[in-house]
């Protein structure tokens, strides 16, 4: 009986070993990315120069919004990432009024999409599923998270992009990141 204990329990630490950290112990630079893939496709929430820290899990958040609902919508968002202790809002409201909008058309932008992918070969896997009022809906693969993120932060810098979603899988979770996930 020894025997088979010390062998399911051999068995059981392999499991645990093999399957990495848990979410709750997530390291900081995993929890920042996830902290702004959140912030770049959650709905109703609009962060431009967006910059998350995380130190030890806890969250530190940078950057404007439209309105102190925003700012309350994208803590909340964030609070909700695995790993994520706390969150310091530190994020600045900036009425529409203040910032320059440029109206484009859904095509011209989902052009300006599909070439901003092209040139990048790192992101050649993600595709532009849609561009509807200036939101564009992206599809695809990439190799990690980070590579998601990129892909996020590239759209958005796009002229004309009032807001990305986002159906990516990577290849760490093979899942679907959309704005309504909870990471």
């Amino acid at each position: 009986m020894k025997l088979r204990l010390e062998s399911t329990f051999g068995a059981g630490l392999a499991i645990v070993l093999l399957a990495g950290p848990a979410r709750a112990d997530a390291p900081d630079a995993w929890i920042s990315t996830k902290a702004k893939i959140t912030l770049l496709t959650t709905d109703g929430v609009s962060v431009t120069t967006v910059n998350v820290d995380t130190v030890n899990g806890r969250v530190t958040l940078h950057g404007q919004v439209k309105s102190e609902s925003e700012k309350d919508r994208a803590e909340a968002a964030v609070a909700r990432v695995a790993g994520v202790k706390s969150v310091q809002n530190l994020l600045q409201v900036v009425p529409q009024g203040e910032r320059p909008t440029l109206k484009v058309a859904d095509g011209a932008i989902k052009r300006n999409l599909e070439a901003a992918f092209e040139a990048d070969p790192a992101l050649s896997g993600v595709k532009v599923s849609s561009v509807n009022n200036g939101v564009a809906l992206l599809s695809g693969k990439t190799l990690d998270l980070a590579h998601k993120l990129r892909a996020i932060e590239v759209a958005w810098a796009v002229q004309g992009v009032q807001r990305v979603a986002s159906e990516i899988l990577t290849a760490e979770t093979s899942a679907p990141s959309s704005g309504k996930e909870k990471p």
